[in-house]
């Protein structure tokens, strides 16, 4: 196979790649990180296929968002589907990420719950746990696995679910989980 035939063949699924991330609401940032594609052609893609242009500035980059209570929920449903994907099929660390968030929003569906997760926050801490800067901790009371610091002491860690506090759940906001 020859280059031109090559990079005609790495371009196409460029704008594969791209066109699902842009379904998936990704920002253009995102799809400049996972594709090869230019800039420019990035942008008349994203044009194209969302029918405007895309957000600007620029991406999350604090751990906070994901520590805080309905935030964490969210953050480790996501990363917990991610986590079994990446151990159990031969996907890139992009598709892991895509396949996941798809599986996590049909969950928020079927819940009836907003997803507070959107696709570029997921990807956001796909990349923050691949640095180590979140990790997944076991919850000393209920086994399930939870995002947090790295430094989190384990030994006693509880999770936002088995000791939430004390006016959570008492708001009506969007993604919200009410407790009883």
């Amino acid at each position: 196979m020859s280059t031109a035939t090559k990079s005609l063949v790495s371009e196409s699924k460029d704008i594969e790649r791209a066109v699902a991330l842009i379904h998936l609401g990704a920002r253009l940032q995102v799809l400049e990180s996972e594709t090869d594609l230019s800039y420019e052609k990035l942008l008349r893609l994203y044009k194209e296929v969302a029918g405007k242009s895309p957000s600007k500035g620029q991406l999350p980059f604090s751990t906070d968002w994901f520590l805080s209570w309905q935030p964490n929920i969210h953050a480790s449903l996501y990363a917990n589907i991610a986590g079994y994907l990446d151990k159990t099929v031969a996907l890139d660390s992009i598709e892991v990420v895509m396949k996941a968030y798809q599986l996590y929003a049909e969950q928020m569906q079927i819940c009836g719950i907003e997803p507070l997760l959107s696709f570029t926050r997921a990807w956001r801490l796909s990349k923050f746990m691949a640095a180590n800067m979140l990790v997944r901790t076991r919850c000393t009371c209920c086994g399930g696995h939870f995002v947090t610091d790295p430094y989190e002491n384990a030994r006693y860690y509880v999770c936002g679910l088995c000791k939430p506090p004390a006016r959570a759940g008492k708001g009506r906001a969007a993604g919200g989980l009410r407790l009883a």
